[in-house]
Order: structure tokens, then C-alpha cells, then sequence
């Protein structure tokens, strides 16, 4: 991540930003280039737009006017993004807050910066590493929110990196490796690694994981400060590739399906900013982890499958596995963890983006008080949900003549939600699905996204969590 940081100094020797369309003043310069600006500033223009106003032989010799919309926290964040991309890698720069500095659009500006900057770890791109200063007229008064920026942004990129990695790289133990190597850096935060015969109970995530030469695990992440007296526990599909199995998809199906993992990255990001922000909630994060392929010991349509509760589903699409390893790590959360608040994050059925498109997500709970929490976490992040009902009478359908219910009735995508609530048990009035198969990739850079993989619900969990703390 390139070097952001404040001041209350302004540099007449490096490219000037200046913010358009904010409510109230503005610190325009006076003089020429006050009159300059003033005359080329279009305020109805949408938040992110940039004009570039080159000034050969003058200082600055080049001026960005960035559009801010409103001026509210998701225009700062659009306005930071594009600005990012506007300047050269090797370009240093200042963007002048005085008179319109506000933890929100601070914390916009710098988030917008960073999440609008970042590039691959493995692209071929160098990343840019000029500094951005943010002048404003108290730079001490803003320290938090551009450490707020950063590790949310830095988190952000984490699950970026980790859903961009190539299926010829990434597999289970791969995942599991750079998850307990993030983790080695920051104090306070323990993994534990379950695999090979201690996976007995996981009848789900052997199954899923089973025709693949790469072995199934479960990464539990762990941020337990002293004192916590609230437990959330995350959990997040990680299947590293999904061919389908032997229910095997088509080749325009398939070909992203790297980011079926985007779920255990997000949960394993958030969880370390968590740590990062020293909050005092206990954070928990479940990653069940395997590729789904094919093979003759891959899992068969009309296999009946015994979870880590002890009951039994009977699965006639081996394509539905995303819902078979959340089963068992609910299970698994429910038995062993106690948590205060239950949530999974999966990219899990097409019917999510026929229903909402590709920058909403679904959400599924019965408590309306998380739910409402999630949304406007979200909200506040720029990581659009909306809920979904989870009718009682259509519970009936998972009934399975051969087992205690039935893994994928063809009712429509809210049946693998009512299927996953069935693991939660006793714990289903704290729990909370978020189905994110839409809004997990983008295909284009827009906004504070970036092409390919989003990062996305890490900024909502760590806001969330946050909002915990706070009580």
C-alpha cells in the first residue's frame, strides 16, 4: 500500500487535488489559479469524476479537480479511488481538505485511495509508491480515521489477493498456509489447522473435498483480547475451486470459480483487522477448505452425508457443495464455540444474482436486530444488502426420504439458506447468511472496486464488529 499521511502544509511543487462539490466553502486558492478552478469546476458532475487541468511553467504545474457528490462518505471514497488512478505511479501528490476536513471524509478519502490503488500482488505492475498528502488544519485531529482507512483497506486487499490467486496456486493447504502466515504478524491471534483423520466429523467437507489430490481442511482463526465479553463467529465457504463435480458445469460456469473461496477470505481478513484494530470483541473465523473435482472418489449425486452434528443429508447435486461444508462448520460452531452472534459468508447460489445483480448481496436471518446491524454496516462501507425471507412452510421441502433432509430441492435459491439454518439449531435467533456469489467479483474498476476480485464484506464485518464494541 502506498504511503498516505497528513499535513498541514501545502506544497505548491506537487500536483494539486482539489475536491468539487461539496456543501459548503472550499479552500480554492486565490489569485490565477483560484479563478482558473472556479471557472472549470462543473458541481453536477458525479461523485469520482475527475478534470485534469495541466499548468506547463506554472505551480502546480498540474491541478485534479475530483467530484464528491454530496460530500457524504461514500463520495469521499469515490473521489479517493479515482484519484488514485489518475496520478502516475511515481507521482507525488497533495489533496487539499481544509475547510471541508471530517473523520468522514478523511476516512473516505484515504480508504478510497488505498482501495482504488490496489493492484494484484502478482500482476506485473509495479505498485505506486509516490505519497499522498492530505492537508487539512488539524492533522493530529484525524489520526484515527486514517488508521481506520488503513487496516480496513489493508484487509481489503488481503482478501483481494487471496481470491485473485490462480487455481494452479491455490488449493487448501495453500490457502491455510498464507492464512497462518498473516496471522504470525500480529499478536494475539491463534490458528489451529484441522486435517486428515482429525476431520472425521466433517462429513460434509470430506465429501465436497474428496475428489480432489488435494486434501480438505478446516482453518479456525482466532482473535481472543483479554477481557472480551462477546463472541461472533464467522464462517466462510472456501472452496478454492469449484468444477462442479461430477454435477460438472459448463465451461462459461466454470471459469471463475477461483473465487469460490471469497467467503473464507473475507471472514479470515476481517477477523485479522479485528487484531489489527485491537478491538475487544472475540472473533472467530471458520474456514472450511477444499476443491471440488472430479474424480472417481469424488462424491456422488444420491450420497447420503453425516455432518458434524450427527445428522444426515442426502445430496443429488454435487455443484450444491458451497451449503455441505458450511454445514459442518456451523455444526461444528455451534457444539464447541458459543457464540454470541453467528454469521456465514458464501458465494453460494446463482438465484442471489438473478434476484439482486451483481453489486447487491442476499442476507437471510430471523433476528431483525443483526439484520438491520449487517445492512447498515454495509451501508456505511458502500457494501449494498438486502434481506430475504426465509418462509417456514417452504422447510418442508428439505424433507429426504433417505436421510434427515434433502441438500438441494429444486424450490429456488433461499433453500439452501432454510438448509444451512437447520445447522444453526439452537443458535439460529443469532445467525445470519449472506449469500455474496454477485458482488464478490467485479468486471470492471468502478468506484472504490477494482476488476476481479472485490474484497467484498470485509469493510461491513469490520464496522459491524466495531458497533459491537460500543455496545
Amino acid at each position: 500500500m502506498f504511503p498516505i499521511r497528513l499535513t498541514d502544509h501545502l506544497d505548491d511543487d506537487l500536483t494539486r487535488i482539489v475536491p468539487i462539490g461539496t456543501p459548503g466553502p472550499l479552500s480554492h486558492p486565490g489569485g490565477d489559479l483560484g479563478a482558473e478552478i472556479a471557472a472549470l469546476a462543473e458541481t453536477d458532475r458525479r461523485a469520482g469524476s475527475v478534470q485534469d487541468f495541466p499548468r506547463p511553467l506554472r505551480r502546480p504545474a498540474r491541478v485534479l479537480l475530483v467530484h464528491v457528490g454530496a460530500g457524504d462518505e461514500a463520495g469521499w471514497r469515490a473521489a479517493g479511488a479515482a484519484v488514485a488512478r489518475a496520478l502516475e505511479d511515481d507521482e507525488p501528490a497533495q489533496l487539499d481538505l481544509r475547510s471541508v476536513e471530517t473523520d468522514e471524509s478523511v476516512r473516505g478519502l484515504a480508504e478510497g485511495l488505498w482501495l482504488g490503488g490496489y493492484r494484484y500482488r502478482d500482476a506485473q505492475q509495479e505498485p505506486r509508491s509516490a505519497e499522498v498528502g492530505i492537508v487539512v488544519d488539524d492533522s493530529e485531529a484525524y489520526g484515527e480515521s486514517l488508521v481506520l482507512a488503513r487496516v480496513a483497506a489493508r484487509a481489503t486487499w488481503l482478501a483481494r489477493d487471496l481470491t485473485n490467486a490462480p487455481p494452479s496456486l491455490k488449493n487448501p493447504d495453500w490457502m491455510a498456509e498464507e492464512v497462518t502466515g498473516a496471522s504470525a504478524k500480529r499478536a494475539g491471534v491463534g490458528v489451529r489447522i484441522v486435517a486428515g483423520d482429525d476431520l472425521a466429523r466433517f462429513g460434509g467437507l470430506r465429501a465436497v473435498g474428496g475428489g480432489s489430490r488435494f486434501r480438505p481442511c478446516l482453518v479456525e482463526l482466532t482473535w481472543a483480547p483479554p477481557g472480551a465479553t462477546t463472541h461472533v463467529v464467522l464462517v466462510g465457504k472456501g472452496i478454492t475451486f469449484d468444477s462442479g463435480g461430477i454435477s460438472i458445469k459448463t465451461r462459461e460456469g466454470m471459469k471463475r470459480m477461483k473465487n469460490d473461496m471469497a467467503g473464507a477470505a473475507t471472514v479470515a481478513a476481517a477477523t485479522l483487522g479485528a487484531a489489527d484494530l485491537d478491538l475487544p470483541v472475540r472473533v472467530t473465523a471458520l474456514l472450511p477448505l477444499a476443491e471440488n473435482a472430479v474424480s472417481g472418489s469424488a462424491y456422488r449425486p444420491g450420497d447420503v452425508i453425516t455432518h458434524y452434528d450427527g445428522t444426515t443429508s442426502e445430496s443429488t447435486n454435487s455443484d450444491a457443495e458451497g451449503r455441505l461444508v458450511l454445514a459442518d462448520a456451523l455444526g461444528y460452531a455451534v457444539a464447541e464455540l458459543a457464540p454470541d452472534v453467528l454469521i456465514d459468508f458464501a458465494t453460494l447460489t446463482g438465484a442471489a444474482v438473478v434476484a439482486l445483480g451483481k453489486s447487491t448481496a442476499a442476507l437471510y436471518s430471523d433476528n431483525d436486530e443483526l439484520a438491520t446491524g449487517l445492512i447498515a454496516a454495509g451501508s456505511a462501507a458502500g457494501e449494498s444488502m438486502w434481506r430475504m425471507p426465509l418462509p417456514g412452510e417452504y422447510r418442508e421441502l428439505l424433507r429426504s426420504d433417505v436421510a434427515d433432509r434433502h441438500s438441494s430441492p429444486t424450490h429456488g435459491g433461499g433453500m439452501a439458506a432454510l438448509f444451512l439454518r437447520e445447522f444453526a439449531g439452537d443458535y439460529a435467533d443469532r445467525w445470519v447468511h449472506v449469500d455474496m456469489a454477485g458482488p464478490c467479483w467485479a468486471e470492471t474498476s468502478e468506484l472504490e472496486l477494482t476488476r476481479g476480485a472485490t474484497g467484498w464484506g470485509v469493510r461491513t464485518l469490520l464496522r459491524f464488529i466495531s458497533a459491537l464494541d460500543r455496545g
